[in-house]
């Protein structure tokens, strides 16, 4: 089957929101093997509607729109769909009922705007939204789907857990995809492709390997598209391969971001973190605490941006900082062992640089990152120059001592 996916809103076309929408359905759709053929975001202009659902349904089997169902003026997909449909707008007391009883729950009266939602296309049938206001609705014409979801995340995603995915997999048969991804630390991506051309070049055609770099680490997805059984001894083989040029610098063998890494080994050693940061902001903290349960092994962090917090919170030396910097070895270690110590915790992470785009030194320029991690008996430091566009120094510095902490943690449970 041929699927494509159309967004629609000016919020979008002009770096206002981002679309996540089509990444999620993207994502769900390749588990149950659909693979979208493509995705494409437009305005909310009738013209662009009716040229890209005309488009799109005579190239795929099923169109998922997003976005045009709200209650206001700019809302437009329901009427274009009308005339794209040759069908008029007429009353629906369920999608009513539907709407009172949701503004009900939040005391929030029902005028005209919302009762107008309670106008569905009279060919269309009706997949009503138990979480929002505005339903959603399938079309046929000529062999082709479209379902019409609104552009809120949680009232998309409901639709299509609900309706969605339930629909295509009795219309329609789809494909078995094998996707298996690694998590790669501290190789740069051309450096990793020339380390894997043997093993690529080495590959039957129905494999693919794709890399998916992210500030501080890379993803392999090794992906089939038509998987059978007797493609496992291959895959297995493949991935062995793989997993013996990377050695050390494999990070993960699952799609695993590395804050889930270090939360499932903390939980397993029954250990706990804290962190001390500046040049990251309470990144790392933020990311650490995103994940369900974190409670349990996160305790705290401080975020030591100016040097008094550095000597008053974390006992950082008024000497080392006048006579190494804040950003210096000395510093960075100091501060990990410091709030180890304040806050009780069997690990810490610590961060000092210079993100940009100023406080560059010749001797430390912009990018220029120490990270430390301590326990109780042991610390390390490690220092990295990055580049010169202060957000990726941030995002790299995080991603880094994450996947530090990691490599130390390993070390830790392997040598206990």
């Amino acid at each position: 089957m041929k699927l494509a996916l159309l967004t629609i809103g000016d919020e979008i076309l002009i770096g206002q929101i981002v679309d996540t929408n089509s990444a999620w359905i993207s994502k769900k759709l390749n588990e149950i093997g659909v693979k979208v053929k493509k995705i494409l975001s437009i305005a909310d202009s009738a013209d662009e509607i009716k040229w890209a659902v005309n488009l799109l349904m005579s190239e795929n089997d099923i169109v998922l729109v997003t976005g045009g169902l709200g209650p206001t003026k700019d809302d437009i997909t329901k009427t274009v769909l009308c005339e794209i449909f040759n069908t008029k707008l007429v009353f629906n007391q369920e999608v009513l009922d539907n709407v009172n009883e949701l503004l009900g729950k939040r005391n929030v009266p029902v005028n005209n705007n919302n009762y107008n939602q309670a106008m569905i296309p009279e060919n269309a049938k009706i997949l009503l939204n138990k979480k929002g206001t505005a339903p959603a609705m399938l079309f046929e014409k000529n062999n082709s789907y479209l379902i019409s979801m609104p552009g809120v995340p949680f009232e998309m995603k409901h639709i299509t857990e609900t309706y969605v995915i339930p629909f295509i997999k009795e219309k329609f048969k789809t494909n078995n995809i094998f996707h298996k991804t690694l998590v790669t630390f501290g190789i740069a991506e051309s450096v990793l492709a020339e380390m894997l051309e043997n093993v690529e070049n080495s590959m039957p055609d129905y494999m693919k390997l794709a890399y998916l770099p992210t500030p501080g680490y890379i993803r392999l997805r090794l992906s089939i598209y038509d998987y059978k059984s007797e493609y496992q001894d291959k895959v297995d083989e493949v991935l062995e391969e793989i997993k013996k040029v990377l050695g050390n610098k494999l990070l993960a063998e699952d799609d695993l971001k590395p804050e889930i890494i270090i939360g499932n080994l903390l939980s397993k050693q029954g250990k706990t973190i804290s962190t001390a940061e500046s040049c990251t902001g309470g990144r790392i903290a933020s990311l650490l605490t995103s994940i369900a349960g974190s409670s349990k092994y996160f305790y705290g962090s401080v975020v030591a941006y100016d040097n008094s917090i550095k000597e008053n919170i974390l006992n950082i030396s008024s000497e080392d900082l006048e006579k190494y910097g804040a950003v210096s070895q000395q510093v960075v270690e100091q501060m990990a062992k410091g709030v180890l110590e304040l806050l009780k915790t069997d690990y810490a992470i610590s961060t000092s640089g210079i993100a940009g785009p100023d406080g560059g030194t010749i001797e430390k320029p912009v990018g220029t990152v120490w990270i430390g991690i301590a326990s109780k008996t042991k610390t390390i430091s490690r220092k990295f120059s990055f580049f010169n566009d202060r957000e990726i120094n941030i995002q790299r510095a995080t991603n880094t001592a994450l996947a530090l902490m990691i490599e130390f943690l390993r070390v830790e449970e392997n040598s206990g």
